[in-house]
């Protein structure tokens, strides 16, 4: 790893470590769902509950900051680098209430759709004569394709697939599509790989429900493969 990648991981870092501090008390204000959507989160421990356990947020900020400093150093000194230390800051939120909630709260989802596409845009103006034109182009499709992927498995078996996984299905869509194509692929694969691998073992074990466990978590860390295939760490997939 060479100085800037280096420099660039300690700094996504440092600043998601920052941001993952505050995610408890993110959480802890979060409106609970009324009426509850599912018949099983009629029991849902409360969201002030849950940003209540004991040591959370130094677990929030170290996770955050592991993921920030891995995306950062693959990446890293490029415009679009706050991108990923913010998805790296609501891809823990997100995790963790999914994982204990089946919930992904729209008042988390909907605005990361502005956050990310503003960075993005700023990114693209930055380098709008060196790529930047093109990737935001392709940020656009990739919300476009990956939502569309979703809505249609939502559609046509609601059972099997929440809207809050839809609804955060085109943040990281459009997220993974600035980086590419395959960068698409490989995150919106590995979710799906991931979920029926490791969410049927953990069924097996009784670790979760068999027949409903939170595919947001999954999503996320298919997402995150896909950043870091993109910046060439996971070169020997290719």
């Amino acid at each position: 790893m060479d100085l800037e990648a280096l420099s660039a991981g300690v700094a996504a870092a440092v600043t998601a470590f920052a941001g993952g501090l505050l995610v408890p008390t993110l959480i802890a204000r979060l409106p609970e769902p009324s009426p509850a959507p599912l018949p099983a989160v009629a029991a849902k421990i409360s969201y002030a509950d849950l940003a209540a356990r004991p040591r959370l947020r130094w677990w929030c900020a170290g996770v955050a900051g592991a993921l920030a400093a891995a995306m950062g150093s693959s990446r890293g000194w490029v415009p679009d680098l706050p991108v990923w230390v913010f998805l790296a800051v609501l891809g823990v939120a997100l995790g963790y209430v999914d994982w204990r909630t089946q919930l992904l709260p729209a008042r988390l989802v909907a605005p990361a759709y502005v956050v990310v596409g503003v960075l993005l845009a700023a990114a693209a103006a930055v380098s709008w004569y060196d790529g930047g034109r093109e990737a935001l182009t392709r940020a656009g499709l990739g919300w476009v394709i990956v939502f569309a992927i979703y809505f249609v498995l939502w559609f046509v078996h609601p059972r099997g697939l929440g809207y809050g996984d839809v609804r955060l299905s085109g943040v990281l869509g459009m997220a993974l599509g600035w980086l590419g194509s395959e960068a698409v692929v490989v995150g919106t694969y590995a979710a799906f790989g991931l979920g029926a691998v490791v969410g049927g073992l953990l069924s097996l074990a009784k670790i979760v429900d068999r027949k409903g466990y939170p595919f947001g978590p999954f999503m996320l860390v298919g997402a995150f493969l896909g950043v870091l295939y993109a910046g060439g760490d996971l070169s020997w997939w290719r």
